[in-house]
């Protein structure tokens, strides 16, 4: 998925919007999490699923980053499925956006 793959119907304006946002972050590594994951799975997240990742979104780069690293406990509000997608993304051996 890229920006352009999101048609243009209204439901899609938030997946749009957060798909942007997942590129730019600020912080290198997270970006690079966020918008591989956004560009796999973000046309397939359904509306509680799309709340818990703009949720992610919404907070401190340097905290996401700990908990995706597991060197800090994850606040039970974020425990999500989309965060152990996130999770498992930074364990792949060889992530796509190394090559």
């Amino acid at each position: 998925m890229n920006g352009s793959d999101i048609d243009d119907a209204p439901e899609n304006a938030r997946r749009k919007r957060l798909y942007f946002r997942s590129l730019r972050r600020g912080f290198k590594e997270v970006d690079l999490v966020f918008g591989t994951f956004a560009r796999d799975r973000l046309a397939q997240l359904g509306p509680a699923e799309l709340d818990a990742y703009e949720a992610l979104l919404d907070l401190p780069d340097q905290d996401v980053w700990l908990w995706l690293q597991g060197k800090a406990e994850v606040p039970p509000s974020h425990q999500t499925t989309v965060f152990e997608e996130l999770k498992a993304l930074c364990r792949r051996q060889s992530p796509d956006w190394i090559r």
